[in-house]
């Protein structure tokens, strides 16, 4: 589950192909299934959206809830290839993104009717 806060101006014109890079990235860093794309934009008025002084109107927050397994090394990857990919395919500088990852345990999740620890997924999260 991913949110996208930004701008709406800056935002709205780009969630279609910010969706597909964020997308490429979890699943090159993760080996997550292409086809599990669960992401949320959150478009912002300008003056419902504060950030930190030397930032552009680009900054864009990203937000990815994980189930707990992932390793340090996969999890940074994702973080760097973020950076890399936002920067390269959509110009928004590494310093206008900011990254959270916030992982809880499969029994927290619930989907499908069951629990994350229930689930018979079909990609791993032990990357």
């Amino acid at each position: 589950m991913i949110r996208i806060y930004g701008i709406r101006e800056r935002l709205d014109p780009i969630k279609s192909a910010l969706s597909d890079v964020i997308n490429q990235c979890l699943v090159e860093a993760l080996a997550f299934p292409a086809n599990k794309r669960a992401h949320r934009f959150f478009p912002m008025e300008k003056a419902d959206f504060f950030y930190p002084e030397g930032r552009s109107d680009a900054y864009t927050v990203i937000e990815i809830a994980l189930m707990t397994g992932r390793s340090t090394q996969a999890k940074k990857a994702l973080i760097h290839l973020l950076f890399s990919k936002i920067e390269s395919e959509l110009g928004i500088a590494p310093v206008d993104v900011e990254i959270t990852l916030f992982e809880s345990p499969p029994e927290n999740w619930g989907f499908r009717g069951m629990t994350g620890d229930e689930a018979k997924l079909d990609y791993r999260i032990d990357v």
